[in-house]
């Protein structure tokens, strides 16, 4: 029962800083090994199945703006106390990669051992490089749909020839790290308002896709087996399918920041049923499912990280 912690995003000129925590507890998955030897493809594959086999993870999450105010030490150490909070499962020692303890301020601090290479050479460390890279580089995938010819699915952020060209170009975005030097001379540049707002629905995603996670962890904790999640068609989308016995489930799974604004319940109107009902009944067509007996669920969460507040079965 071991807490491995990495880091993924420390050199790049723009995007996040993201750090994962992971406690394999015994879960045997086959080509563990420092992210950055495996092709992304492996690297997904990886992800999922850490995900649904570890008996805990989290990541923990610093953007650009963040880093420019505090630095990157800071952010680091604040990244991995966002990771390590997340974790639930029990662990009686916590390796870092690298030289540097991250928690040595905080209660868990005596429990770390720092190591050079972990991430290729101990198990958890090398899934937490996974979740993390996973997680990273699908965020700035999706910079490329916010910020068009930049390259950011390619270059994920890093000072490469095409970045430099595209900034010297384009100027900067909200996710460039201004403190670094090559940018610093870019601080004083106005951002767009609609630019800004844009980053910010992105950030908002990442989140979801987190409470997500969560929601199908709480789902398999009652014996559930997962079958699809985000499943989408031109005309409905289900967030999380799962089977019980005989009964497969179609769970709305609803968001909120604060457990105070209104829980997540209260999204799943007259109407909205109604398009549950009928993304339920597309899916056992599409998939050849007649006969299993349907229910839909809803699942509302709250709070950073997430956690969830309540389950509904409703029909």
């Amino acid at each position: 029962m071991i807490l491995g912690i990495d880091e993924v995003g420390r050199g790049p000129w723009a995007g996040p800083l993201v750090v994962g925590a992971v406690v394999l507890g015994g879960a045997q998955i086959e080509g563990l090994t420092d992210s950055k030897k495996l092709s992304a493809k492996k690297r997904e594959i990886l992800d999922k199945e850490i995900r649904d086999k570890a008996a805990g993870f989290g990541l923990g999450w610093v953007d650009a703006l963040t880093i420019d105010e505090i630095g990157l030490s800071k952010a680091l150490v604040m990244a991995t106390k966002m990771a390590v909070e997340q974790i639930k499962s029990p662990y009686h020692e916590i390796i870092i990669d690298g030289t540097v303890n991250f928690l040595a301020e905080t209660s868990k601090g005596k429990f770390v051992t720092t190591m050079k290479k972990a991430d290729l050479l101990v198990p958890c460390v090398s899934a937490a490089s996974i979740i993390a890279k996973v997680a990273r580089d699908d965020y700035m995938a999706r910079q490329d749909d916010i910020y068009p010819d930049y390259g950011f699915k390619k270059h994920v952020g890093y000072g490469t020839p095409a970045h430099i060209v595209a900034i010297e170009k384009l100027g900067v975005t909200p996710i460039h790290r201004l403190s670094y030097a090559p940018l610093q001379k870019y601080r004083d540049m106005k951002i767009p308002k609609k630019i800004v707002e844009k980053d910010v629905e992105i950030t908002t995603k990442i989140i979801g896709d987190n409470a997500e996670t969560v929601a199908s962890k709480f789902l398999k904790s009652k014996s559930h087996e997962i079958l699809d999640r985000n499943w989408k068609t031109k005309y409905c989308e289900i967030d999380i399918v799962s089977k019980l016995n005989d009964t497969i489930y179609f769970t709305e799974v609803k968001y909120r920041k604060k457990p105070d604004q209104g829980g997540g319940f209260a999204a799943i109107t007259k109407k909205k049923l109604n398009q549950m009902r009928y993304a339920a009944n597309f899916y056992v067509s599409a998939n050849n499912l007649q006969g299993n007996n349907l229910r839909l669920a809803a699942i509302s969460l709250s709070n950073t990280p997430s956690v969830v507040d309540d389950y509904l079965e409703i029909d």
